[in-house]
């Protein structure tokens, strides 16, 4: 039942992004370095709810290319009490302008019981294309360039871009377009504004959040369709307070379980 939780949760995550015809622009970067976001990984089939992993999300300084940039890492692991006979240790970083976000370098590590997958991305602007090296246990080594299509990001700066999107632009029902590189792939995909809501979270803290959902790809995970629900703060941090997705077999939450070094104070949380 652990099978793919944590990666599950990534692919969750990494749907947060721009709309298709923008000018990726960004108008204010709404974190910093130094900060921490920790989730929780619940799975849960039919009255059977266990908490499989965590997830942790960090943002820090970096040189890239002898410029300024931001590092992005996230990591997630199954819990000890799981790691016997499904043991889980997912890593995900990448490289951004600290400015506009633009991804420069995106590697992707992951081992998942028996099952391990490995992405690496280079983008060159001036070639317009990505150089990948990807693999998996199911497909061999493959080392390709492919088109650069323009605001194309990966999981994480997907996940960091989202956090600057005006969701005022938009009424609810309105879907926003998305370019995804996952894998060897890039997917044409939406999300679908829901509009803003209160939100009680497992903890019993209160917050004000913007919901929407999002279309999946159908694969081993997934099923396809608009199957997976967000909520995020409405303060300018957008940090992601809940994700529920549904999968071939139940469903996986993502259960915001700690926060720190956030460069806005979250308004959001109801006292």
């Amino acid at each position: 039942m652990l099978k793919n939780i944590i990666t599950t949760y990534f692919l969750v995550t990494l749907t947060f992004t721009l709309a298709i015809g923008q000018a990726c622009d960004v108008k204010q970067v709404g974190f910093k370095p130094g900060e921490v976001v920790t989730y929780r990984a619940v799975y849960n089939w039919g009255f059977i709810w266990i908490n499989a992993g965590d997830v942790e999300f960090r943002v820090n300084d970096t040189i890239y290319q002898g410029e300024s940039a931001l590092h992005l890492k996230a990591t997630g692991w199954s819990l000890k009490k799981y790691d016997w006979f499904f043991k889980v240790r997912d890593r995900f970083e990448a490289i951004v302008n600290p400015e506009n976000l633009k991804p420069f370098w995106f590697e992707r590590d992951t081992h998942e019981g028996g099952y391990k997958a490995y992405n690496s991305y280079n983008y060159d602007y001036e070639a317009q294309i990505i150089d990948m090296i990807t693999y998996n246990s199911d497909r061999p080594y493959k080392k390709e360039s492919i088109p650069l299509k323009p605001c194309t990001f990966d999981v994480m700066s997907a996940v960091y871009y989202c956090r600057t999107l005006d969701f005022d632009n938009y009424t609810e029902g309105d879907k926003i377009p998305l370019i995804m590189a996952v894998d060897d792939e890039i997917f044409d995909l939406f999300i679908r504004y829901k509009g803003k809501e209160q939100l009680i979270a497992r903890s019993g803290e209160v917050y004000n959040t913007i919901r929407f959902s999002v279309l999946l790809v159908e694969g081993t995970i997934f099923k396809g369709g608009e199957d997976m629900e967000i909520w995020v703060t409405d303060d300018d941090n957008r940090i992601p307070v809940l994700v529920d997705a549904k999968i071939l077999v139940g469903s996986v939450k993502a259960v915001l379980t700690g926060v720190e070094g956030l460069k806005s104070p979250m308004v959001s949380k109801v006292e």
